[in-house]
């Protein structure tokens, strides 16, 4: 391995956690939002196009939804995708 790519491989190994998305954090958020509304998680998906098993996958951290679905619960809930995503709170 050359040693501008160890660099740069040494480098993303102490960066990936602020890299990669807090995907237990946007699980809590998606949760949060469903239970806020006091929706199941079929009610929630219906109003998203997606299957109960999406949201629940999403919700245990097994699943990030898309940027598609992250701009859809935003508008639909009137938040930030910022605030789903965990980047900012309310």
């Amino acid at each position: 391995m050359s040693s501008i790519l160890r660099e740069i491989f040494i480098k993303y190994l102490y960066m990936k956690d602020e890299l990669l998305p807090n995907t237990k954090e946007i699980a809590r958020r998606i949760k949060e939002i469903r239970n806020e509304y006091k929706l199941s998680q079929t009610e929630f998906g219906d109003l998203l196009g997606v299957s109960q098993d999406t949201v629940s996958l999403w919700e245990h951290a097994k699943s990030l939804p898309t940027t598609e679905y992250v701009v859809a619960v935003a508008k639909v809930f009137k938040l930030s995708a910022d605030y789903i995503l965990g980047l900012k709170d309310f």
